[in-house]
């Protein structure tokens, strides 16, 4: 902040205005005694003669900053698209690119946006880690497919606590002897690196015999695609370390695991799961687990086809895949 009886403050700009209004000061003369530059000059000047009268009683007060915003602004985004970009942020919390990509605007237009409505940053919310983010994209389709599985707790019929509430909805950590415990539900998934294709069905479990047949099922659903598989990449669960699922991988295909305790490493699948969360397990309030089931296809099919993904610059995986309808 700029002391109050400086050249360019409001004190100094009445000053220089009445030299040249009042005075009668040349402009040239008056930018050199104040030390400011000519066309200065004259917007001050002009500045005390708009005031008229009203300058006396004003005195500094009329000589403060302007706000240069304009009166009107026709190419201003409209207000309903502010709300739809205002709610996809609070609701799904999603990054100006996504936003964007979803209403067809640029990012930096969304960046605007939120920046106008004081919306926090990403990274000051529930994403701040503190590490320093290496990210990696292998070249081509098929030279590794991250593979895992996600541990989710079943709805009961009736719904769980986000239909009815934690007072009448039933989880697996609680006690009722009237009906059994709903049990989990195991997503298992496999996913390429550099497509983000996925592939994913619902099992009962994550024994070493259900990991092998669901990994021959998406080696089939992948070749259909054109995609031949070079590199599988698992974490160091049981199901994966058996004779069984290396057996179905086949003898072409390497199979790498990753470093104990270092989700990052298989971070494809990870974001995978957590997308798959936040979109379509915990998307709603579900009356029960078939509901919830019934509608992932449909889900999964909006993944591969029609999600735009940050990393593919807006575009679905399907798009990176040139033999996806056979």
């Amino acid at each position: 902040m700029s002391h109050p009886n400086a050249f360019l403050a409001p004190l100094g700009r009445l000053e220089l205005a009445k030299c040249i209004v009042d005075d009668g000061w040349p402009l040239r003369r008056a930018a050199e005694r104040f030390q400011v530059s000519v066309p200065t000059a004259a917007r001050w000047a002009k500045r005390y003669l708009e005031l008229g009268p009203q300058a006396r009683e004003l005195g500094a007060k009329g000589m403060q900053d302007r706000s240069s915003r304009p009166a009107s602004s026709p190419q201003r985004t409209p207000r309903r698209v502010e709300r739809r970009i205002i709610a996809l942020r609070v609701n799904r919390r999603w990054g100006p690119a996504r936003i964007a990509y979803l209403l067809g605007m640029h990012p930096s237009t969304v960046h605007k946006v939120l920046s106008r409505y004081h919306l926090a940053r990403l990274s000051w919310l529930d994403r701040a880690t503190g590490r320093v983010i290496r990210r990696y994209e292998h070249t081509s389709p098929g030279d590794l497919v991250h593979v895992d599985v996600k541990k989710l707790g079943r709805i009961p019929d009736g719904g769980g606590h986000r239909a009815v509430g934690r007072a009448k909805g039933w989880s697996n950590r609680g006690h009722r002897k009237d009906r059994p415990k709903p049990g989990y539900a195991y997503i298992h998934t496999a996913i390429d690196d550099y497509s983000r294709l996925a592939y994913s069905e619902i099992l009962i479990d994550e024994r070493q015999e259900t990991a092998a047949r669901f990994w021959q099922r998406a080696s089939a659903y992948f070749q259909g695609c054109g995609v031949s598989i070079r590199r599988v990449l698992t974490d160091n669960g049981s199901c994966y370390r058996s004779r069984v699922f290396n057996e179905a991988l086949g003898p072409g295909i390497k199979h790498k695991y990753t470093r104990p305790y270092r989700p990052q490493t298989n971070g494809k699948v990870e974001r995978f799961n957590r997308t798959m969360t936040e979109e379509w397990a915990y998307a709603r309030p579900y009356k029960s687990e078939t509901e919830r089931a019934q509608a992932f296809l449909a889900w999964l099919h909006h993944y591969n086809h029609h999600r735009g993904h940050t990393a593919l610059r807006g575009q679905a995986p399907a798009s990176r895949v040139t033999n996806l309808r056979g």
